[in-house]
């Protein structure tokens, strides 16, 4: 590419570790979406090149927004940090970038244009509160990479280090708020309050929707319990449903609410404090996306047990050592396939691996939301 002073490339700054938030912070969720998907979205509404930088000997699952147009750009240096991204991205296209922290909870496109019409006649823009610089939401133009690289080969990796040798604009901003970053989970959390995510009763439009299917003793559950903790590590508000060939009954006979039933009522709660039990009289059975919109709207997602010739979105289980000798789905089916087995899938995870399941489904909510 052309160095004309336009910056056509946007660089998604995808490497680190989220070491201090104690969870992949790429695959937190606000407003239904992962900050992977929010920070990717901003710069493929306004670049012509995006890429995605990652760490050596890492992989990324885009998920929904999937990989056209979008470039996936491997560190030439070793160590993951942001200034290896941006040096990597540089030689790459030899023309200026744009470089976004994945962790950015809430990118401005009007601070982003700001900083962008201040690069020309510079080797960095970049926002300036004070005497406090933010690098991680910034342009940088091909001067940068001669600077970029001699530090990165000295073992130094701060961004900050760049601008004393380069020219520098700095575009004055009065507050952090247009560039908080997802560092910790209380920096998560106050990010959370500010779309008005809260625990109360949900409202809302319908959740993602998947179900977890597979033969009789399988481990089904098994592998929901793993699941649906590391869910929620990633903020999102899930529901369970359990399908059962069979008449159940949930209340005691005898009980004052089961009399309220037994006295003809087509449907009753049994409400305390701390739980809530909705019963119905049912003609037939109910499908599993009505179930979704009726009784989980609000949530983020819904994760069912059963449904194996119903549910829109299937993760099979399929454990040899279950002794069974094929799956149920047939290939293509199946979103995912969960095995302690050799076979073949896109999207092949192991039975005790319930956090690599938990990103697959985070980053493809939207798809999810199908049905």
């Amino acid at each position: 590419m052309t160095d004309d002073g336009i910056v056509r490339i946007g660089v998604l700054l995808a490497g680190g570790s989220g070491r201090r938030a104690g969870v992949d912070k790429r695959f937190l969720v606000l407003d239904g979406r992962t900050l992977l998907q929010r920070n990717l979205a901003f710069l493929r509404e306004r670049f012509e090149t995006v890429a995605v930088s990652i760490g050596q000997r890492q992989r990324l699952d885009l998920g929904d927004v999937g990989t056209t147009g979008v470039e996936v750009l491997t560190d030439a240096w070793a160590g993951s940090s942001p200034m290896a991204g941006i040096a990597t991205a540089l030689g790459r296209y030899g023309a200026p970038v744009f470089a976004l922290a994945v962790d950015v909870a809430w990118p401005d496109a009007a601070a982003r244009e700001r900083v962008l019409a201040a690069l020309p006649g510079h080797d960095v823009a970049l926002p300036a509160i004070d005497s406090h610089y933010q690098p991680l939401f910034a342009a940088y133009g091909p001067g940068c990479l001669p600077v970029m690289a001699g530090l990165l080969e000295a073992g130094r990796h701060s961004l900050l280090d760049v601008l004393p040798e380069t020219r520098v604009a700095a575009v004055p901003f009065e507050g952090d708020e247009l560039f908080l970053s997802v560092n910790t989970m209380d920096d998560y959390e106050a990010a959370r309050r500010r779309t008005g995510a809260v625990e109360t009763a949900p409202t809302g439009p319908a959740p993602a929707l998947v179900a977890i299917v597979g033969k009789s003793d399988s481990g089904k559950t098994t592998l929901i319990e793993k699941l649906v903790p590391e869910l929620l590590r990633f903020g999102l508000r899930v529901g369970t449903v359990k399908h059962d060939a069979h008449s159940f009954e949930i209340d005691h006979p005898g009980k004052d609410s089961w009399r309220h039933g037994q006295a003809g009522a087509h449907a009753y709660v049994v409400a305390s404090r701390e739980r809530l039990a909705y019963i119905a009289r049912l003609d037939g059975e109910v499908p599993l996306a009505d179930i979704a919109r009726r009784y989980f709207a609000g949530f983020d997602l819904v994760v069912a047990e059963g449904y194996k010739a119903t549910a829109p979105h299937r993760v099979e289980i399929f454990r040899a050592a279950a002794g069974h000798d094929a799956p149920i789905c047939d290939p293509g089916e199946a979103i995912a396939l969960v095995t302690d087995t050799a076979l073949e899938h896109e999207h092949r995870f192991d039975p005790d691996d319930g956090a690599a399941l938990a990103r697959f489904l985070a980053v493809r909510l939207d798809t999810l939301r199908r049905y």
